[in-house]
């Protein structure tokens, strides 16, 4: 598959990242297989997760492509730069399509990236996840990759003004050990433990990051449970319900 497009905007995010001193620490890339099909399940907090997703996985020389909802693909600018990257449109209410082409995406040896918890956390957790992951890597015969970041929410997250301009903003990116589903697993205790994966990474990568809010204004960025005023898991699933 060429990639005229891909490439470029890569570099253009890396040297915006250096120019605003954003220190992104990516640990367990030894994770993401050098070739052939996998599946990136990754946990969301932001709008820009797929970056740094993808950047995840580019010490293993591998281009991500991503499962985003069709809207995205709508976009006047937006649209081509995602096309062009070869992501993958999800239609919510026609979602066959997507998987089949995921699916073909991995037994061609591709990574596909998807976020199980379909929408942004705004609790900053792990929200209970889709068994979409578990059952394309099943599928496709490959496996599926936990990983999980931290710090993207500080830029641009669901009900916070956007700040892309943020300078010296640490991002975390951890990535475990690749699971390996297989066709006749149970689908629920396999994506209950893909989950509690995510969510160990997480939980780490809340632990050993570098920064804390300089005051009790920026603790939105923290979850309930480290003493930020995020809301709580509880809270945010009913926001999500409105």
């Amino acid at each position: 598959m060429a990639d005229f497009v891909y490439p470029p905007v890569i570099a253009a995010a890396r040297t915006m990242f250096r120019v605003l001193d954003n220190r992104i620490r990516v640990e367990g890339a030894e994770h993401i297989p050098r070739r052939g099909g996998a599946v990136i399940a990754c946990n969301h907090v932001s709008y820009l997760d797929f970056i740094f997703c993808g950047l995840g996985a580019r010490p293993a020389k591998r281009l991500t492509r991503f499962m985003a909802k069709k809207e995205i693909f709508d976009n006047k600018i937006a649209g081509p730069l995602m096309r062009g990257m070869h992501h993958i449109s999800v239609d919510r209410s026609a979602g066959l399509g997507s998987y089949r082409e995921a699916l073909a995406k991995l037994q061609a040896g591709e990574v596909v990236g998807v976020f199980p918890e379909a929408t942004i956390s705004q609790s900053f957790t792990v929200k209970e996840i889709k068994s979409g992951a578990v059952r394309m890597a099943a599928a496709a015969d490959v496996p599926v990759v936990p990983m999980a970041l931290w710090g993207t929410q500080r830029l641009w997250t669901k009900g916070r003004p956007k700040d892309l301009t943020r300078r010296h903003v640490p991002i975390s990116i951890l990535i475990g050990e690749p699971m390996h589903p297989a066709k006749g697993d149970d689908w629920d205790v396999v994506t209950k433990e893909l989950r509690t994966r995510m969510s160990a990474l997480l939980d780490r990568a809340q632990a050993e990051y570098p920064d804390q809010p300089a005051s009790d204004e920026e603790r939105w960025w923290l979850p309930a449970h480290l003493g930020g005023t995020a809301p709580t898991p509880a809270e945010a699933a009913e926001l999500d319900r409105r």
